[in-house]
C-alpha cells in the first residue's frame, strides 16, 4: 500500500473550492482505490491528478523508464543488465495517456520485439517492450477521457488494475504495473463508447463540477489567467463572469461554457483593450470578444439551434443579461 499520510494534511490546493470532490478522493486514495473523476471540460480534473502526483514521496529507484524497484527489477533492461539508482520524484511517476480511438492495446502493454525475440526467445522477458501503462510504475497513471477508448482496450487493463500485473496475449510474460490509475471522463459527451460494467466496477467515480460560486470562479481567473499591463475593474470581472454563468443554467444549451471560456473573457478583454489604446477593461472590451469566445463552446439545444446560430444565441443572451443587470458606474472604477 502507499503511504498517503502526507494526503492527509495536504488540501490539494492547486485546486479553489471541490472540496465535496477532494475529500472523496482523499480517502479513495488512502486505501489505494483506483478512481474515475466525472466531470466537464474545464473544471481542473488534470490538475487535481498532477496536485496528487506531487505528494508522492521521493523514492531511489533504478535508472530506467519503468522506475524499477532495484530489489525486484522487472523490466527487460533492468533485468538483463546492472542499473544505477536515482532519486525519482511523484512528478516523474506522473504518466499521461490520452484516450483515443485509435490507442491500441500494444500502446498500453507492450509488444514482442521480433529481433530481440530470434536473439533471446519469444518468451523471454528481453524480448518484451513495455508499454506507456508500465512507465507509471510506483506513481499515476493519468488515463484522460477514459471513455474514448473502445471496449477491446478497456478489458485489457482488467487484468492491470485488479492484480497489478499484465500478461500480453497468449504469452506468459508478467510485469508488475504498480500504480495509482486516474481516469477522467465527461458523462455529458455523446461522441465517447460506454464504459463496461466489468470495467467500471474497478472504480469508484468521484465527481466534479463548475466553480460552485462566483468568488472561486474569480479567484481562479485571476490566478490562471494571462495579465496584461491593463486594468480590469473588480466589478467589471464579476459582471462578465456572471454572464457566463448564467448561460450555464440555461435551458436551451446542452453543452456549457467551461472556465476556459471564463479565463477567455478576461485575457481578450485585457487584450482588446490595450489594442484600442485604453489602460482598462471596460464593458464595450468585453461585449467585443464575448461571442468569438464564448459561441464555439457551446452546444444548443435542437429545439433551439435550428432557429439561431450559437453566435446569434450568445449576442442575444448577452443583450439580455445587459439589460437584466446594467453595468453599474462603480464597477468602472478600481482595477485588478
Amino acid at each position: 500500500m502507499t503511504d498517503w499520510s502526507i494526503i492527509t494534511k495536504e488540501p490539494l490546493s492547486d485546486i479553489l473550492g471541490q472540496e465535496r470532490a477532494k475529500q472523496h478522493l482523499k480517502s479513495a486514495l488512502l486505501v489505494d482505490r483506483h478512481v474515475i473523476i466525472s466531470g466537464p471540460p474545464g473544471i481542473g480534473k488534470t490538475t487535481i491528478a498532477k496536485n496528487i502526483a506531487r505528494l508522492l514521496p521521493t523514492l531511489d529507484l533504478n535508472d530506467c523508464e519503468y522506475h524499477c524497484n532495484p530489489k525486484t527489477p522487472a523490466c527487460p533492461t533492468c533485468i538483463s543488465t546492472k542499473t544505477k539508482t536515482k532519486k525519482v520524484t511523484g512528478s516523474e511517476r506522473f504518466i499521461r495517456i490520452q484516450g483515443s480511438p485509435d490507442l491500441t492495446v500494444e500502446d498500453l502493454l507492450g509488444d514482442i520485439d521480433p529481433i530481440k525475440a530470434l536473439k533471446s526467445g519469444p518468451l523471454s522477458i528481453e524480448a518484451f517492450t513495455p508499454g506507456k501503462i508500465f512507465r507509471a510504475n510506483q506513481g499515476i497513471l493519468f488515463f484522460d477521457e477514459v471513455n474514448r477508448c473502445p471496449e477491446k482496450l478497456q478489458n485489457s487493463l482488467l487484468q492491470v488494475l485488479e492484480e497489478g500485473k499484465a500478461t500480453l496475449g497468449a504469452y506468459s510474460i508478467e510485469i508488475p504495473a504498480n500504480f495509482i490509475f486516474i481516469g477522467t471522463m465527461n458523462p455529458d459527451d455523446s461522441s465517447t463508447e460506454s464504459l463496461s460494467e466489468v470495467f467500471l466496477d474497478r472504480f469508484d467515480i468521484v465527481e466534479m463540477t463548475y466553480p460552485e460560486t462566483l468568488e472561486i470562479e474569480s479567484r481562479i481567473v485571476l490566478n490562471k489567467g494571462k495579465r496584461l499591463e491593463i486594468g480590469f475593474p473588480p466589478g467589471l470581472l464579476s459582471w462578465a463572469l456572471g454572464f457566463v454563468r448564467d448561460l450555464r443554467s440555461s435551458k436551451d444549451i446542452e453543452k456549457k461554457p467551461s472556465v476556459r471560456a471564463s479565463l477567455g473573457i478576461y485575457e481578450r478583454a485585457q487584450a482588446h483593450a490595450l489594442l484600442s489604446g485604453r489602460k482598462t477593461v471596460t464593458h464595450a472590451d468585453i461585449e467585443a470578444i464575448i461571442v468569438s469566445v464564448i459561441a464555439h463552446r457551446i452546444t444548443l439545444k435542437p429545439s433551439v439551434r435550428y432557429t439561431q446560430s450559437p453566435e446569434e444565441f450568445v449576442q442575444n443572451e448577452f443583450q439580455k443579461f445587459k439589460h437584466n443587470h446594467p453595468v453599474k458606474d462603480e464597477q468602472a472604477g478600481g482595477s485588478l
